[in-house]
């Protein structure tokens, strides 16, 4: 009884250890596509994501973003910041994520303009 019951436990380790591993091809696959997509080196933008902590999707959502450009980060930001002081009632925490948002989009957009750069003195 003990000998089926290790097989069992044997088979169905094997079963779930492929199916990680099947998914974990399928979402590398799936975040490379995606950055070819938007034009940018997953490299240094997967760099910048550990550095700060943050996805640049995380970000974008916190600061309710549709589009990067540096003006509407920047009018975002201020909004939000001015929103979370603590002094008017608002979240520290929340305040800090602003912040950290912040960080990781102008990380993003000093990545692309030195891709533009390469890519201009290549040209």
């Amino acid at each position: 009884m003990a000998k089926y019951l290790a097989q069992v436990i044997v088979m169905g380790v094997q079963v779930v250890g492929r199916a990680f591993a099947r998914a974990l091809r399928h979402e590398y696959a799936a975040s490379q596509a995606a950055a070819k997509a938007r034009g940018c080196s997953s490299q240094e933008s997967a760099a910048a994501s550990s550095i700060s902590g943050m996805s640049l999707q995380e970000a974008q959502q916190i600061l309710n973003l549709s589009t990067r450009s540096p003006e509407e980060i920047q009018k975002n930001y201020e909004h939000l910041f001015k929103v979370n002081e603590k002094s008017v009632g608002g979240s520290f925490y929340l305040q800090s994520k602003v912040v950290r948002a912040k960080e990781r989009l102008d990380e993003e957009l000093n990545i692309q303009r030195q891709q533009e750069k390469k890519q201009n003195a290549e040209t």
